[in-house]
């Protein structure tokens, strides 16, 4: 685990599982709760798969505030990233981004970024710092349980 800068915080670890099951996972928002590490993921409807750059998906957080999801990078397998925005505003410009580097032994490499460089909004910008890699590495532990787990679906 890094901090490649003070404005991009970044954490990765191997799963014992193919990039296809983490991935699945990973571009489902009706799963994203199950994995988040941070606890502030509540639900999102079933049916909003992410395919492509330009999808949005929304998810409603635990406090009741809903998220629209704006997918800025998408490689089937290997990449995806988002930036959300409150319900009909906006991103304030921080970005969520999964790599995923499958190895030789089935087993994938999966680097879990919180790039908050471009966030415009101050009110946010306290939280945004509190991030650490420890975050986004308790988000990644609970997704290898899933994926390791059952074919993680």
């Amino acid at each position: 685990m890094t901090m490649t800068d003070e404005k991009t915080v970044r954490a990765s670890r191997e799963i014992e599982a193919p990039a296809a099951t983490i991935f699945a996972l990973i571009a489902d928002p009706a799963e994203q709760p199950r994995w988040d590490g941070n606890d502030n993921l509540g639900q999102a409807a079933p049916g909003q798969r992410v395919r492509a750059v330009g999808d949005v998906f929304r998810m409603t957080l635990t406090k009741g505030a809903v998220r629209e999801n704006h997918v800025v990078a998408f490689d089937e397998g290997r990449e995806i990233a988002w930036m959300p925005a409150p319900e009909g505003q906006e991103t304030p410009g921080h970005r969520w981004g999964w790599e995923l580097e499958p190895l030789e032994n089935g087993h994938t490499l999966v680097t879990h970024t919180y790039d908050w460089s471009r966030l415009t909004d101050e009110k946010r910008l306290a939280k945004a710092r509190s991030y650490t890699a420890g975050h986004l590495r308790a988000s990644i532990d609970r997704l290898a349980v899933l994926a390791e787990g059952a074919g993680g679906l």
